[in-house]
């Protein structure tokens, strides 16, 4: 069995989690996943299934794109729902077209900082392993693009926006810096994603619906390795 299967992470998950119940279903060890999403996220995985790993560098490499929600006037130590308190401001009165006009000064072609309470690895210890000791270490502004960041709805102190980037982008980071922008601070409450290249969250099943599944079923729903390829992958 090999292919790509796409799944509807539900919250409370890590990627990893995904890739355990999967291979336990399966009775497959190599499964792997084309971008991880945080336990609180929900939304598009891209499982590789068998042989399909071998394309992996070239689906974590693809756009993404994103619904989430931010509070406005909390600022978290992760950016996140899932972090302490730090922080909290008053939030003002602020209207539509001023949270847009915030929001546009985040498109384009950046460099973004990532978060301590993150995977990244610095002299072999994750970000996050420090973060929890209290400590703050300097990280490396990481290139990033913005193709689109779009609010939906504005409900003070919430908001909800669409976002389409780069691989690699702290969509947590970017709900944070526009609080900072917008003057009152904010943390991310909700994120799911909605595509990663060519791939939407149409084409997904619960991951509780794929394991109710028999094998056979599961197979058919496999996307080969030369559909879900990019070209110059092959």
């Amino acid at each position: 069995m090999e292919g790509v299967l796409l799944v509807d992470k539900p919250g409370g998950l890590t990627s990893h989690d995904v890739v355990y119940r999967l291979r336990r279903k399966l009775g497959i060890k190599k499964i792997g996943h084309a971008g991880t999403l945080d336990p609180m996220a929900t939304g598009l995985l891209v499982m590789l299934i068998g042989k399909a790993t071998r394309i992996s560098q070239y689906l974590i490499s693809v756009d993404k794109i994103y619904e989430g929600e931010a509070t406005l006037g909390v600022v978290t130590d992760s950016q996140d729902a899932e972090g302490e308190v730090m922080e909290t401001r008053p939030v003002p009165e602020l209207t539509e077209p001023q949270v847009r006009e915030a929001m546009k000064g985040f498109l384009g072609d950046q460099y973004q900082i990532p978060p301590m309470h993150s995977a990244i690895k610095i002299g072999g210890v994750p970000l996050y392993k420090m973060a929890r000791q209290g400590v703050e270490v300097e990280r490396e502004p990481r290139f990033i693009r913005v193709a689109s960041f779009d609010l939906l709805s504005l409900a003070l102190p919430k908001l909800t926006f669409n976002l389409h980037c780069t691989k690699g982008t702290y969509v947590r980071t970017i709900a944070h810096d526009l609080g900072q922008k917008l003057g009152c601070g904010a943390h991310l409450t909700a994120l799911r994603r909605t595509g990663s290249g060519k791939f939407g969250i149409a084409q997904c099943l619960p991951l509780d619906q794929i394991e109710a599944l028999s094998l056979p079923e599961i197979e058919k729903r496999l996307i080969p390795v030369y559909e879900a390829a990019p070209s110059v992958a092959l």
